[in-house]
C-alpha cells in the first residue's frame, strides 16, 4: 500500500483492499521533487503526520526516499508483491508521477490496483448533461450533490502487516523558524477536531467571516494530507439540516471543483485559466512584495492577515480574499507570485484550492469576482472585524487600544506613536489604476 495524500487508517478503501488481498507493506515515499520546494511549514506538517500514521500501523511505516518511480519498483520487488496499491491522485504533478510507476511496475510484472481519491468525487466525473465539464461553481456543486458519493468504510482490523528494514530512512527533522507556531498533525488530531467543531457548527454560516472569532474548523491541514477523507464529513454533514452545515458542505464542494477544474486545466496551476488576462499590465514585484509578505503594508487587516500565515501556517479564508486582493489589485502583481508564497507558508497548501483561490480573486479563473471588483481593505476591515479583534491580535503595534482606538484606520500621529508604518499605496488611486489597466487589456 503507496500512502500519498491519504496519511490515515479509517475510511481508507485503499488500505482495504490491500489488506483483504495478503500481508502489507505500508509505504511512503519521500520524494525530492515534493520534498525539496516545499516551505518550512509543509515539511514539519508532513514529518509530524507521518510520524503519526507509524505510531499506528501494527509494524510502522516503511519509508523509502528517491524517486518513487524506483522506489515504489524496489519495495514491491523486495516483499515479492504481485500487486500494489494506492488512491489516485489528480493533481498534475501527481498524476504523471502515477503514470509513470504504473508503467515501472508493468514492466516488472506487478500490477497496480487504484481504489478511490482524496476527494469524494473524484476529478473528471461530474460533467454537465452535454458532458462538458464545469466552468462555474453553483451549478458544479448541484451536479456534485446529485452525483452523491460512499459511504465511509471502518478501519481495518486484524490482517497481516509487513517491513522493510534495509534502505529505509527514518522521518526527516522538518524544524520550523522561530514564530512559527505548525497545527497539530495526525488522524487522531483531525478526528477530535472535527468531533468539536460538530458541537458549533450550526454557528458556522452566520459567523464563518468574522475572522476574530473561533468559527471555521481549520480542518483544511486535515484534509490536504487526507488524515480524514471528506466523505466521514460529509456522512455526518447528512444527519444535519442546519444553515451552518449547508454552508460547509458548500466549502468541500468548492474544494472539490477546484480539484476538478486543476484536472482538466493541469497548465493552470501556474498560469491563467482566462489567457487574455495575460494581455494585463503588471508591475514587477519589488519592495511592495516584500512588505506585503511581511505584513508591513499599512493597512491593518492586510498586515493581519499576513502574519497570521508566518505565525500559524494558516490564514482565515476571509483574509485570503483580502490579501489577494490587495496584491493584484492595488499592488498590480500577478496573483502566482502571492500563490507562491501561500504554498511557502500554508501547511493547508493544496494547489488545486490555493491556484485556483487566487485565480478567482485575480478575476482570471472559474467563476471570477469581475475584475472590477477590488476589495477596500479598511472597508473590509470594518465590516468583518467591526470590534478590531482579529487586527488587535495579529498586528501587535495597534494592540493597545488605549493607545490606538481605531485599529483599522490610525491616524498618521498614532502610526508615529506605536512604530506601525503608514500606506504604501494610496487605495483610491490604485483602484482606478487596475481598473484602467483592465480597461485597456480589453
Amino acid at each position: 500500500m503507496w500512502f500519498r495524500r491519504d496519511l490515515r487508517l479509517a475510511d481508507n478503501p485503499a488500505l482495504l483492499a490491500a489488506l483483504a488481498d495478503g500481508p502489507v507493506l505500508p509505504l511512503f515515499v519521500l520524494d525530492p521533487a515534493l520534498w525539496r520546494p516545499a516551505g518550512p511549514t509543509r515539511r514539519s506538517y508532513l514529518a509530524a503526520s507521518l510520524r503519526s500514521l507509524d505510531a499506528s500501523l501494527p509494524r510502522g511505516l516503511t519509508l523509502l526516499d528517491g524517486d518513487p518511480v524506483r522506489r515504489v519498483v524496489d519495495a514491491a520487488r523486495a516483499i515479492g508483491a504481485g500487486r500494489v496499491h494506492w488512491a489516485a491522485d489528480y493533481a498534475p504533478y501527481g498524476h504523471r508521477r502515477d503514470e509513470a510507476v504504473a508503467q515501472a511496475l508493468g514492466e516488472a510484472g506487478i500490477e497496480v490496483v487504484r481504489t478511490g481519491s482524496p476527494y469524494a468525487v473524484a476529478p473528471g466525473r461530474v460533467r454537465q448533461p452535454s458532458g462538458q465539464p464545469f466552468r462555474v461553481y453553483s451549478p458544479f456543486q448541484r451536479a456534485w450533490r446529485a452525483h452523491g458519493w460512499r459511504a465511509p468504510v471502518a478501519a481495518p482490523s486484524g490482517g497481516e502487516w509487513l517491513r522493510l528494514e534495509e534502505d529505509t530512512v527514518a522521518v526527516p527533522d522538518a524544524p520550523v523558524p522561530d514564530g512559527l507556531s505548525v497545527p497539530e498533525a495526525g488522524e487522531d488530531a483531525a478526528r477530535r477536531r472535527w468531533a468539536a467543531y460538530l458541537e458549533r457548527l450550526d454557528s458556522y454560516a452566520a459567523r464563518r467571516n468574522d475572522p476574530g472569532a473561533d468559527a471555521t474548523s481549520h480542518l483544511s491541514p486535515h484534509l490536504r494530507w487526507g488524515e480524514v477523507h471528506p466523505r466521514t464529513l460529509l456522512a455526518d454533514l447528512e444527519e444535519r439540516t442546519s444553515r451552518g452545515a449547508a454552508a460547509f458542505r458548500r466549502e468541500l464542494a468548492w474544494r472539490e471543483f477546484y480539484a476538478d477544474v486543476l484536472f482538466r486545466h493541469p497548465e493552470s496551476a501556474r498560469e491563467h485559466l482566462r489567457p487574455e488576462f495575460s494581455r494585463m499590465r503588471y508591475d514587477e514585484p519589488g519592495e511592495r512584495l516584500a512588505a506585503w509578505e511581511e505584513g508591513r503594508t499599512g493597512f491593518p487587516i492586510v498586515d493581519a492577515g499576513m502574519r497570521q500565515l508566518r505565525a500559524t501556517g494558516w490564514m482565515h479564508n476571509r483574509l485570503r480574499m483580502v490579501v489577494a486582493s490587495f496584491l493584484v489589485k492595488d499592488l498590480h502583481v500577478t496573483w502566482q507570485h502571492g500563490a507562491r508564497h501561500f504554498m511557502r507558508w500554508l501547511a493547508d497548501g493544496d494547489l488545486a484550492s490555493n491556484a485556483h483561490g487566487w485565480q478567482w480573486t485575480a478575476g482570471t479563473g472559474t467563476d471570477p469576482a469581475p475584475y472590477f471588483r477590488v476589495f477596500n481593505p479598511t472597508g473590509q476591515g470594518r465590516k468583518f472585524d467591526a470590534a478590531g479583534r482579529y487586527v488587535r491580535r495579529w498586528v501587535e503595534e495597534l494592540s493597545d487600544p488605549t493607545l490606538v482606538p481605531d485599529p483599522h484606520e490610525p491616524d498618521q500621529d498614532t502610526r508615529d506613536l506605536v512604530g506601525y508604518p503608514a500606506p504604501i499605496v494610496d487605495h483610491a488611486f490604485e483602484r482606478r489604476e487596475a481598473l484602467d489597466r483592465w480597461q485597456a487589456a480589453r
